[in-house]
């Protein structure tokens, strides 16, 4: 064995090994052509999509050419043609309420009440997910069983407190309950247990980061598609709530905008649909702000955790 193998290695490289063959370059098949069949159930699907988004547009088209038209020619039918009487309309508005006051109070109580809710709910789920102390269970489900009690229930409880407080009349007792929303946290916790994995905190720790530090650098980044999902029920839950600041508040500049157009239905403005048309139209633009550029989140937010390593 030792001479066939010091035999070989005389033999020059040509005779030693075997030829071997030119590689070739892969062939890449063409990407194969759609079927009829696909192609038509691919143009049912698109074309059933924009029938959807039409008919989910018509509501808000029909009120933004009502707010331009007399108040004979919204009872008279629906056209698409807007019409001439749009600054008539906002005067017959403005001697009634102060819209854009409401549109401000509305504002500030929305996004306050979005910022903070955002915030501390995201921090409380970070607790409850990676977090371990005694109680921990008890508190959550506690937490749960909150998510079932209307919030109408505490109403005069609620009041009373306020009262007691010397908060009434002021923007206070509708900013800071809103920081403790338990489906917020729930939502943000089950969000977090799907795509933030426990090893990147630890990693953090050892390098020597502060949990604060470890929550604002990596867990809130990961955390807001959840965070900007419930941002935008949260926006709209506050800037639709009606009964809330009617019970708190009693200065008329400080009353919100859903307040403000309920004073409309006992007033002229009621027999004026042109202008109370205007009016809600002026109140449904924030809301489809918020969703023009928050919706992209619930979807990213929905199919977290589709996927698992």
């Amino acid at each position: 064995m030792e001479q066939n193998a010091e035999t070989r290695r005389m033999l020059p490289d040509s005779e030693a090994q075997p030829k071997r063959k030119e590689d070739r370059p892969l062939k890449v098949a063409p990407p194969k052509k759609q079927k009829p069949k696909h192609r038509v159930i691919r143009g049912l699907i698109y074309a059933s999509l924009v029938i959807l988004a039409i008919i989910c547009f018509i509501p808000f088209l029909m009120m933004i050419i009502n707010a331009t038209r007399t108040n004979g020619e919204v009872i008279s039918g629906f056209t698409l043609i807007p019409g001439n009487a749009l600054l008539d309309n906002y005067a017959t508005l403005s001697e009634y309420i102060n819209i854009w006051t409401g549109f401000k109070n509305s504002l500030i109580i929305s996004v306050s009440v979005t910022v903070l809710s955002g915030y501390f709910s995201a921090l409380t789920a970070y607790g409850f997910t990676f977090y371990n102390f005694k109680g921990k269970n008890a508190m959550f489900i506690f937490m749960l069983v909150m998510m079932m009690v209307p919030a109408q229930l505490g109403l005069i409880g609620f009041y009373e407190i306020s009262k007691t407080l010397g908060i009434l009349d002021t923007f206070i007792p509708l900013i800071v309950p809103a920081i403790a929303t338990p489906f917020t946290v729930f939502f943000i916790r089950q969000y977090t247990q799907a795509t933030l994995h426990i090893s990147l905190i630890e990693a953090a720790r050892i390098d020597g980061a502060s949990e604060l530090r470890i929550f604002h650098t990596i867990a809130l980044p990961m955390m807001m598609p959840a965070i900007a999902t419930m941002s935008i029920f949260t926006f709209i839950g506050s800037w639709n709530n009606y009964l809330m600041p009617l019970v708190l508040l009693f200065s008329p500049e400080k009353y919100t905008l859903p307040v403000l157009m309920g004073f409309l239905k006992g007033s002229q403005v009621a027999e004026n649909l042109g202008a109370l048309y205007l009016g809600i139209a002026i109140s449904v633009v924030p809301i489809m702000i918020a969703f023009l550029f928050l919706s992209k989140y619930i979807v990213s937010s929905i199919s977290a955790g589709a996927v698992k390593e």
